[in-house]
């Protein structure tokens, strides 16, 4: 057979491919059972017909461009369609998608991300009202008749320009909290994701956002942590970036972010912290100033000394960022190697001298009692109607003052080292006055409530109040024999103390026993005759045979706080514990009040801008038995009839004295109309150290005690 091959192929090549389809054709009809001749029983099958194109192939060809365009659309989505298992894969892979569908379902996501947030951006108004982060008010206290006693915050609030803010101050804070402020869209895409994990999981809360997220939290929104405050806070600040100016937002940032200490705005930090204008600052104290922006309670160093560590650790880390964001040399930050220690108080109450220990006593009464943080508080508004007396307040700081100024007179080198506290608290719990110091300003911390200085005898009677109340085991397994102000007890000098078994011994191997004051025997004496004239001895042993831990408990359900008290040993019972002047009237106020205690309390009653604040109030609840009572508040009246027989009152009065064995604390604490006054003398040079040091006279005598003079000034008793 002759092939006849056309000129424009390769003849070779024709061949080649005509005897391949040759014999393609030979095995066709050899399955088909038809002869090579074309014989065969199905010759209508010789020539196969070509496969019809599907429908939206013929669309996709015959269609003009568009058509053609979603055509081919409309394939590719065919193609995309999950086929499973897919046939030509094997183990896991026939069940996984394909990279097309994988992409299909990216696009899908990020389109509808795209409409939705751009949906949620136009829907986002800028509200036209600030709210009360950048509306801070201050704080009113009253006397207990409603006239005003004080006002606290910064409500004469400065809002700096922000020209009248020096670059360095502006530097740190960007370096500590959006570097890329001025180039940023106003949110930090990761900052969020970072803050909605942090806000689902509970987690810190610091950090995330941008100066601009940050300042529409401050003047737009509440503090709240949830994913819809984020959200919206996040679009806020898109659309506030894109309507104002830069400047014009970190001046806002600037003027209403928290800085502690009761501040808003960084004017009002700078005074608070360094007693200047903000235009005064230097590198240094802005850099410190700027670390308060993530957490004043973390970084203000007079709070503890772990802030303090705190505070230094990230005012350096601020100071080496400016100088990787620009905003300071390096020669500049090697100026700074010391930590500007920032003032120890804030100049921040505008009252006179022992009001702000009132107004200190208040507030913290009313953010327990009221529930408020710090941060709420600071924000201001709150009217805060106190217990305190302005009579009694006014004649216990002329009492003190007179006594001070006698000490001064007499032995000028010991009184530089004298201090007083002194309160007086109601039967039912108010907090009438209390003396706090010489100056709030001068002197931090309020000494009729810090626990300084060892009861001595004036704790005898919570001794009595337990053995009236529980009786005493003369044995280890007896049963609690009753006592009265009539029991006899041994009231010599250098007895032994004992226990069931035998003496008591200390740890030392020495046997214990109890002193009286001057070293006197009284011989057999009953209970109430001992306390009428401070005998230690009986009561050491009668602590003992009560039991300490009952002893323990009754002072705590006068009024006593746990944490005053230390180790349970006999040295308990003549008064080892440190209450402070306001617990310790509070305790003998309880005898007073036929044995039902108050907790002590400086607030009345709070409202916020005339509306009424939820308070907690402490209710009365049973100490000891009316009957104890009664028999202990007897004894002190005896106390104070046998050492002050020539004293003229129209009130009933009971109280003693109390001193300790080691001449560090002159105490007076006695009730008169029901109002317990406690007043203590010690001494402490706080140049040097806290621990106390002896009196050597200069508290009185037993005679002519400060401490009682300071009393019976305070109450009128002559």
């Amino acid at each position: 057979m002759q092939l006849k091959v056309p000129a424009s192929m390769n003849a070779d090549e024709t061949v080649m491919l005509r005897i391949v389809e040759a014999a393609a054709t030979d095995k066709e009809k050899a399955s088909s059972g038809t002869a090579a001749d074309g014989s065969g029983p199905d010759r209508s099958r010789r020539r196969r017909r070509a496969p019809r194109p599907s429908p939206l192939s013929r669309l996709s060809a015959a269609a003009p461009g568009p058509a053609r365009l979603a055509a081919r659309v409309a394939l590719e989505a065919r193609r995309l369609r999950p086929r499973y298992p897919h046939a030509d894969r094997t183990g896991w892979r026939r069940w996984a998608p394909s990279w097309r569908q994988w992409l299909g379902a990216a696009l899908t996501f990020t389109g509808l991300s795209i409409v939705l947030l751009g949906s949620a951006y136009a829907a986002t108004d800028i509200p036209d009202n600030l709210n009360s982060y950048a509306t801070q008010q201050d704080n009113v206290y009253f006397w207990s008749d409603g006239t005003p006693m004080a006002r606290t915050g910064w409500v004469r609030r400065q809002a700096m320009p922000l020209k009248d803010i020096p670059e360095d101050v502006r530097g740190a804070v960007l370096a500590a909290e959006n570097a890329s402020f001025y180039s940023d869209p106003g949110i930090s895409l990761s900052g969020v994701g970072r803050a909605l994990w942090r806000t689902v999981g509970q987690g810190e809360t610091q950090g995330g956002s941008t100066i601009t997220q940050q300042y529409v939290k401050n003047v737009y929104l509440n503090q709240d942590r949830s994913v819809g405050r984020k959200f919206t806070e996040a679009m806020l600040a898109l659309k506030l970036d894109n309507g104002m100016s830069k400047d014009d937002i970190l001046e806002g940032y600037l003027n209403t972010s928290w800085f502690g200490r009761g501040t808003y705005g960084i004017q009002r930090a700078a005074q608070a912290y360094y007693g200047k204008d903000v235009g005064e600052l230097d590198a240094g104290e802005a850099a410190f100033l700027a670390s308060l922006l993530k957490g004043a309670s973390l970084y203000d160093p007079s709070m503890s000394q772990a802030n303090h560590a705190r505070a230094v650790e990230r005012w350096s880390w601020i100071l080496d960022r400016m100088v990787d964001t620009g905003a300071l040399s390096k020669a500049e930050r090697a100026r700074y190697k010391e930590f500007p220690e920032p003032l120890k108080r804030a100049p921040g109450f505008d009252t006179g001298k022992q009001s702000d220990y009132l107004v200190e006593l208040a507030a913290q009464y009313a953010k327990k009692a009221a529930h408020l943080t710090a941060r709420e508080f600071d924000l201001g508004g709150y009217q805060i109607y106190t217990t305190f007396d302005r009579k009694q307040e006014s004649a216990l700081t002329d009492a003190v003052d007179k006594a001070r100024k006698r000490a001064r007179k007499d032995d000028p080198a010991k009184a530089k080292a004298l201090h007083f506290g002194a309160s007086s608290v109601a039967a039912d719990g108010r907090i009438l006055a209390v003396h706090g110091g010489p100056d709030h300003r001068e002197q931090g911390y309020n000494e009729s409530n810090a626990t300084t200085v060892p009861a001595g005898s004036a704790f005898l009677p919570f001794v009595y109040a337990a053995a009236l109340e529980h009786g005493v085991h003369r044995t280890r397994d007896g049963a609690a024999t009753e006592v009265t102000s009539q029991t006899l007890y041994d009231g010599d000098d250098g007895i032994a103390v004992r226990t069931p078994e035998g003496p008591y011994w200390d740890r030392g191997g020495k046997q214990v026993t109890s002193r009286n004051d001057g070293g006197k025997s009284y011989g057999r004496i009953g209970l109430g005759r001992a306390l009428a004239l401070s005998v230690n001895t009986p009561f050491m042993q009668l602590g003992m045979d009560t039991g300490l831990d009952r002893v323990r408990d009754t002072a705590q359900r006068a009024g006593l706080l746990s944490s005053s008290f230390g180790p349970q040993v006999p040295a308990m019972s003549l008064g080892s514990a440190t209450p402070s002047a306001i617990r310790m009237a509070s305790g003998y106020a309880t005898f007073a009040a036929a044995g039902k205690h108050v907790e002590p309390y400086s607030v009345a009653r709070i409202t916020r801008n005339g509306s009424e604040v939820a308070l907690t109030k402490p209710a009365a609840r049973r100490a000891v038995r009316a009957s104890v009572a009664e028999a202990v508040q007897s004894a002190l009246t005896d106390a104070f009839r046998t050492a002050r027989p020539g004293a003229v009152t129209t009130a009933t009065v009971a109280g003693k004295a109390g001193t300790t064995q080691n001449d560090t604390a002159a105490w007076y604490v006695g009730t008169a109309n029901s109002v317990s006054t406690a007043v203590v003398a010690y001494r402490i040079d706080l140049t040097k150290s806290l621990e106390p040091l002896p009196l050597d006279g200069i508290a009185g005598s037993a005679g002519d005690s400060v401490p009682y003079r300071i009393w019976s000034g305070a109450r009128g008793i002559g």
